[in-house]
């Protein structure tokens, strides 16, 4: 149909082919949303489209290891990314094992 053809119908015909198109154009509309929804399920699984997340192993707490001695604030469990503060100290020569924390416990393990 060109604007020409739409130019000439009247008001009651371009209402109609309005209804018409809006109506088509709902129901592709649903029927691709099923099938994008379908191919979803088949990529993610049921789950998670559903809203239920997967169960992950729970990690237990994990203590910090070393600390700055500069800032005692700032601790580091020895996993993960190396924090910016031991970059730049084990660069000028200083090793891993100067910036452990002491723990008492593990001292009174050791010496008995």
């Amino acid at each position: 149909m060109r604007g020409k053809d739409l130019e000439w119908m009247s008001i009651d015909e371009l209402w109609k082919l309005n209804e018409v198109v809006t109506l088509k154009l709902a129901q592709k509309l649903q029927s691709e949303k099923a099938r994008l929804e379908q191919r979803l399920r088949q990529i993610q699984g049921t789950a998670s489209v559903s809203g239920i997340k997967p169960e992950h192993r729970p990690y237990p707490p994990v203590l910090p290891k070393y600390r700055n001695p500069k800032n005692p604030m700032e601790t580091w469990s020895g996993r993960g990314k190396q924090p910016r503060w031991l970059g730049p100290q084990l660069e000028a020569g200083r090793r891993l094992d100067d910036f452990l924390i002491d723990r008492p416990a593990e001292k009174k393990r050791q010496t008995a």
